[in-house]
């Protein structure tokens, strides 16, 4: 526990059985009270090998549910563990574990109720290996989004994610995309709910081990967070109504 408050780490996992061993080794337990990995029907021995490693709550996806879809599930199974707190960490080993209790204590000592570790602040995506193409696009995207949701976040990107189960009890993340997308929804949901996200500076990895969309996936996700933005946007003039926008 961290400030009596309950720690889950949930580890949305597709084909991470190269990966999942490094990422589990560095996660502190000594905040942290649960571990849920979803494998979302892999096609390697992710769940065997998550078992072995001594997770005991690990949910297996007969079909593949997207990443969305897997996120879906990895929060249900929190909230339902009693979780006031969980942080979403990608079991690939691109994101360090070591970022946990940094980010935790921000929520338990009631700064910010959702943190995001940035890759753009300071100069970690280039030197941890980002593809100048994919930081381009990252930068270009922010800056869209952040003029169409009256926001200043350094990105709206980054995968590794930490919220009060308050926040995730306020809002229909169900609504949202079974894909990719569904990670810029979460962020509409919030902002429109009225809470603030905290943002601290995280180092990645890029390797061949690192999961990654390809540049086809890519632009069907940038179209859908442009969409996304202009909805918020949209709403928030009380121009248009979206169903993934109204509160639980």
């Amino acid at each position: 526990m961290i400030n009596n408050q309950k720690l889950v780490v949930v580890l949305p996992a597709f084909n991470a059985e190269k990966t999942l061993e490094k990422t589990y080794a560095e996660i502190p337990f000594d905040i942290v009270d649960d571990v849920i990995l979803v494998d979302d029907a892999s096609g390697d021995d992710t769940a065997m090998l998550a078992r072995q490693l001594g997770i005991i709550h690990v949910i297996s996806h007969e079909q593949n549910k997207g990443y969305g879809g897997n996120q879906k599930t990895c929060y249900d199974m929190a909230l339902l563990l009693n979780a006031d707190i969980v942080i979403m960490l990608h079991p690939d080993y691109q994101y360090t574990p070591k970022l946990i209790p940094a980010m935790a204590h921000i929520i338990a000592s009631g700064l910010y109720p959702v943190v995001f570790a940035s890759r753009i602040l300071g100069k970690g995506a280039l030197a941890g290996g980002m593809p100048q193409y994919k930081y381009i696009a990252n930068r270009i995207l922010t800056l869209i989004q952040n003029i169409l949701m009256g926001q200043k976040l350094s990105e709206y990107h980054t995968g590794y994610r930490a919220f009060s189960a308050d926040v995730l009890r306020s809002i229909n993340y169900h609504a949202n995309s079974n894909d990719f997308v569904f990670d810029n929804q979460i962020i509409a949901q919030i902002f429109f709910a009225g809470f603030n996200i905290a943002e601290v500076t995280c180092p990645t990895r890029y390797f061949d081990e690192a999961s990654s969309i390809n540049f086809t996936r890519g632009a069907v996700y940038g179209l859908g967070v442009l969409k996304t933005s202009a909805c918020y946007a949209l709403q928030k003039a009380g121009i248009a109504r979206f169903p993934f926008l109204s509160r639980k």
